[in-house]
């Protein structure tokens, strides 16, 4: 089978490419990238796989569905690409980053780096219409997280997985092993921020789980 994805979440994963709701996926996808307008680039749907490996992943943050505006979504939840403004939820996270850890707020909101300690930044939906919403929500894709989170579940070494906002938080039956970590709260955009966001110190939490896991924590630096 044609290589999607560029490590070891390919071989992990097999299983589920070759199931009928993800070929009936495909075959939708390639129907609405050749009439819409969709997000993020065709080749960037992987990105969240590709740039974080199941074997390097410490921690997951999971969003909902790519920025649905022209020149946001790459692949990386609540990242947007260098020179793209940086997103409101996005700045508050920015914000409680610096006050639990002292992180210095970047100007940029490209969350590659991260990725790169180990982070996972995974929408529940890898793709949307341009300016439309969870357009992309019931066509397969969450079948898909779904099995990706119990893949992550099934794991020997601990995670994070971290659920800001009711959808995400949906996710928290999947994680039934007690090794893991689960820190939830409200979701960081501007309309619930202020109910239980701020404050609720979810960076320095992981952090400690995992040095108390043998693990080397992110930096969180950008």
């Amino acid at each position: 089978m044609k290589q999607i994805i560029k490590n070891d979440w390919q071989e992990i994963l097999e299983e589920e490419f070759e199931k009928d709701y993800y070929k009936n996926l495909r075959e939708l996808l390639i129907d609405e990238y050749r009439h819409y307008q969709i997000f993020p680039k065709a080749e960037d749907i992987f990105n969240a796989f590709n740039y974080t490996s199941y074997e390097d992943l410490k921690v997951l943050i999971l969003g909902q569905d790519p920025y649905h505006n022209v020149g946001q979504a790459h692949g990386l939840a609540f990242s947007v690409k260098e020179g793209v403004k940086v997103p409101p939820s996005l700045r508050n996270i920015y914000k409680e980053l610096n006050e639990d850890l002292g992180v210095k707020i970047p100007d940029s909101g490209y969350l590659k780096k991260w990725t790169e300690e180990g982070i996972m930044l995974l929408n529940t939906t890898l793709t949307v219409r341009a300016h439309q919403p969870m357009s992309h929500s019931k066509i397969g894709w969450e079948i898909f997280t779904d099995a990706v989170i119990k893949k992550i579940n099934e794991r020997e070494k601990p995670v994070v997985f971290i659920l800001w906002g009711n959808h995400a938080r949906e996710r928290k039956r999947l994680i039934t092993n007690s090794r893991h970590l689960i820190i939830e709260g409200p979701h960081p955009s501007p309309f619930s921020a202020n109910r239980g966001f701020f404050g609720s110190r979810p960076f320095s939490r992981a952090n400690k789980f995992l040095e108390e896991n043998g693990i080397e924590p992110p930096t969180w630096q950008l």
